[in-house]
């Protein structure tokens, strides 16, 4: 988990540490969208702009923390209700090392996709593609769900398009050992990882972390993924 020295535009807190995660899991195909945080929760929990419109197939935005939170609690609650998830699992979002480990599908490059990222592999800011790719189209808005190549796990938009929460607290190191999870080590600031449609392509790297609010709206994110959500399912 975490960049090698030599990585292009590695950033301080990115030091590789050895992980090992021996309970399975599964993440959401595409980042969560307003329409089923509107099937879930009822309203959109953010307002809309011109660069996360109205749409049921486009990522949920402008997402706090404890929002991100009470959505994956209300969806376990629900899906418990149905029959469709046993009682002994639970929707929530992913910690860092579960979220990288799913980004990178057994990739060890600064991408999913390789040593180099355009915008036509993911939505960003094609005008400032990573590591010498060429430019490609700027969107300059959060884009429909599944819109851009899937990573070779079946993921969509695990770099660009919205940030994504990821449930650990920041620590300047990257947590190592067995199942790291830095929940309830608490710190100012929470996780976000992935990149958004407004950004350069260096941030979109798999490696790429940020500290965020937890109580400020991610504009771009993903449910358990910034501005928007990711979210994994595991045994609880």
């Amino acid at each position: 988990m975490g960049s090698p020295p030599h990585e292009l535009e590695r950033r301080p807190g990115e030091d590789q540490v050895e992980v090992r995660l021996t309970k399975g899991f599964w993440l959401a195909k595409f980042e969560a969208t307003q329409g089923q945080w509107k099937r879930v929760m009822g309203t959109l929990p953010g307002e809309l702009t011109a660069e996360l419109p109205a749409g049921d197939d486009l990522p949920v935005g402008n997402v706090n923390f404890a929002e991100a939170e009470a959505f994956c609690h209300k969806l376990t609650e629900l899906a418990r209700q149905s029959g469709d998830l046993p009682m002994d699992w639970e929707f929530r979002l992913p910690t860092e090392a579960q979220w990288e480990y799913a980004c990178r599908a057994r990739t060890t490059t600064a991408t999913a996709f390789g040593d180099t990222l355009s915008s036509n592999q993911a939505n960003f800011d094609g005008s400032h593609p990573y590591n010498g790719a060429a430019n490609g189209p700027s969107l300059k808005r959060a884009a429909p769900v599944g819109s851009y190549p899937a990573n070779a796990w079946g993921l969509h938009d695990i770099h660009g398009n919205t940030f994504e929460w990821c449930r650990d607290w920041y620590h300047d190191k990257l947590p190592g050992g067995s199942d790291p999870d830095l929940y309830w080590a608490k710190a100012t600031s929470r996780v976000r990882r992935g990149g958004c449609w407004a950004d350069e392509g260096w941030p979109c790297r798999s490696a790429f972390r940020l500290r965020f609010e937890p109580g400020a709206a991610l504009r771009p994110h993903r449910l358990s993924r910034g501005g928007g959500l990711a979210v994994d399912v595991i045994a609880s």
